[in-house]
């Protein structure tokens, strides 16, 4: 029974930790484009809503990752008027929708969780991404009577993405190490102090 009590209130912590985690990540990505200035061109080079979404998958879960993702770029508009709905806003929700539900489930299914892991999802995720969006402006611009030449594609996912991709590539297995090494969120089957309940 005290076995049981305990089981249902580590998850009930554990529920309410990923909750605030998810929150964080929200408040970030409304946050972090202000860097930017807001203005597009720069966004578009740094991307700087992916991150919160891609870590939040990472440490909350595929579910959190693909709800922060598919909310932020609807919430910043209401708020802010950035960015743009139509097509853009809307495109950007299923993208981030893909990135969070897609680290999140592929680096879940690493029995051994680590660097490795990190990168091979964090890769994965950006390519399922990439062609969401691709494929969601070919919709949303169709309606419309216009069209989406794969060499729109080529230059808004990766040639004026690649300061961001790098950036990314950088930035998020270098913030998962930092919460490994400092006990803040360890990799799976590699413990780094004990449990505290």
């Amino acid at each position: 029974m005290k076995s049981q009590g305990q089981s249902l209130l580590r998850s009930y912590r554990e529920t309410l930790r990923r909750l605030v985690l998810a929150a964080m990540f929200l408040t970030i990505g409304l946050v972090l484009p202000f860097f930017t200035g807001q203005i597009q061109q720069i966004g578009n080079m740094l991307l700087p809503m992916h991150i919160p979404v891609l870590l939040c998958g990472l440490l909350c879960g595929w579910q959190y990752g693909a709800l922060i993702g598919a909310i932020l770029p609807l919430l910043r508009f209401v708020l802010f008027g950035m960015p743009v709905l139509y097509p853009n806003g809307l495109a950007m929700s299923v993208e981030l929708c893909v990135y969070g539900l897609a680290i999140g489930f592929i680096y879940g299914m690493f029995k051994k969780q680590g660097l490795i892991p990190v990168y091979i999802s964090l890769v994965i995720a950006m390519i399922l991404g990439r062609i969401v969006w691709g494929g969601s402006m070919t919709v949303l611009l169709s309606m419309q009577d216009n069209t989406f030449t794969s060499t729109a594609f080529l230059s808004g996912a990766v040639l004026n993405a690649i300061p961001g991709i790098i950036l990314q590539l950088l930035l998020i297995p270098a913030i998962m190490t930092s919460l490994h090494a400092t006990g803040v969120q360890r990799f799976n089957g590699q413990p780094v102090k004990e449990d505290r309940l």
